[in-house]
């Protein structure tokens, strides 16, 4: 959530802001509701102080002979018509606040000077190309053909248990993606500092207003029905950038470093037609996330940092990959700066996102209230950053294709043989 005094100082800047991120911010809107809660503000201001005045006479009263019972008489009319007044302003007031806290919780993080501007994906910046793709002298297969050679990757079977956009995984694959999940974890709680967590896969509506799911973006998100407003998660990014929400940190913990496998669950509204063949876009995938919550002047370097986590994952399995910096249109509601990576994939003869690393600023700490002490012990807001350290799934299309061999079999990269037993083969005849 953006901090309202930005928006009271000039929202007319904001505005300017967030339309590098093709958002129309209502100022109109903003300014008349501000305008009616400094007037109902003052009002009630005003009558507080007539009733501390009336207040005042009784005291007044008595000391001009008048008894206790005969002077709270004499202005009780008085303080009854204040008191009424009083409520009805807190009334109103309470009514103003909770249309600007939904108007808040509607409007984007502003994205940092850097984003560049843009529409779409089409007109993000490429920071960094790594690897050369492999030149094949036979035809490619993609993941499904190569995974469907030996019904070890299922889509028809995992449609008869589900629905469309969900997979089954046998043998090899199977194990394939264990070690994937497996090395992934290592790598980033034994070489880049993070410590393992596990986390609910099931929250509730605060965790993920926390974030910036709710409320706008509810018809993304798998609901469970019933009594409670449970929803299945999106990204472990959820649960675990809430673990410290209405808390105030101790400045000697940070920075905090989370790594957490989960199973992620997204109904992909709006993607229909996109990517359904395979395992690119699905309702259930597993990821690596990565969370970070630092000192704020100690964002821009986890950023980089956090980022390049990623990619040294993608490096030691040894997949060509690019690094583009996010457009405003391309970018997410609660980033301010976010780093995408993108595997190459041969059956597609393209880069593909299989991480994206954002700098959320003080967004997320500010509507779940998670702070730490500055220098002078002050509270101030933390800053909030999360990445995929990687997409399992994207990740295992990317081995399988780059992988592949002439015969249909696949080589398994050198940095999951120990947790393939060895096996430096798989999907032979």
């Amino acid at each position: 959530m953006l901090d309202v005094k930005a928006l009271r100082a000039d929202a007319q800047a904001v505005a300017a802001q967030l339309q590098k991120k093709h958002f129309e911010l209502d100022v109109s809107a903003f300014e008349a509701l501000e305008a009616r809660r400094k007037s109902v503000q003052v009002s009630s201001e005003q009558l507080q102080a007539s009733k501390k005045k009336a207040s005042k006479q009784i005291g007044q009263l008595v000391g001009q002979g008048m008894s206790v019972d005969e002077a709270k008489a004499k202005v009780a009319d008085e303080l009854k018509d204040i008191d009424a007044e009083l409520e009805s302003a807190s009334t109103e007031l309470a009514d103003i606040q909770a249309q600007l806290d939904a108007m808040l919780s509607g409007i984007p993080n502003v994205p940092h000077e850097q984003v560049p501007e843009g529409k779409d994906e089409d007109d993000n910046e490429e920071v960094l190309l790594w690897g050369e793709p492999k030149q094949f002298d036979f035809a490619v297969l993609d993941h499904v053909d190569l995974g469907g050679r030996r019904d070890e990757l299922d889509f028809e079977r995992a449609a008869k248990l589900t629905g469309s956009r969900f997979s089954v995984m046998r043998g090899d694959i199977a194990r394939l993606n264990r070690a994937l999940i497996e090395f992934m974890l290592n790598q980033h709680c034994d070489e880049h500092g993070y410590e393992m967590i596990n986390v609910p896969y099931i929250v509730n509506n605060d965790t993920l207003y926390g974030t910036g799911q709710l409320p706008k973006f509810a018809e993304d998100l798998f609901k469970l029905h019933g009594d409670s407003e449970y929803y299945l998660i999106p990204t472990a990014e959820v649960p675990v950038t809430n673990l410290f929400r209405d808390e105030i940190i101790d400045p000697n913990q940070l920075p905090l470093k989370f790594t957490s496998h989960t199973p992620c669950f997204r109904s992909e509204a709006g993607s229909y037609g996109r990517d359904t063949r395979g395992m690119i876009r699905q309702h259930q995938f597993e990821k690596v996330e990565m969370v970070q919550i630092v000192k704020p002047e100690d964002s821009w370097q986890a950023l980089e940092d956090l980022t390049q986590h990623a990619e040294n994952i993608l490096q030691a399995l040894e997949l060509p990959y690019r690094k583009v910096r996010l457009c405003g249109g391309d970018l997410g509601f609660s980033a301010h700066m976010t780093y995408d990576l993108e595997v190459w994939l041969p059956s597609q003869n393209t880069y593909r996102e299989i991480s994206s690393c954002s700098n959320c600023g003080d967004f997320q700490a500010r509507r779940m209230q998670m702070r730490t002490r500055d220098e002078n012990g002050k509270p101030q807001l933390v800053h909030t950053l999360n990445g995929s350290g990687l997409a399992v799934g994207r990740t295992l299309l990317a081995v399988l294709e780059n992988y592949q061999n002439a015969d249909g079999s696949v080589t398994v990269p050198e940095a999951l043989r120990p947790y393939m037993g060895g096996k430096e083969v798989i999907l032979a005849k």
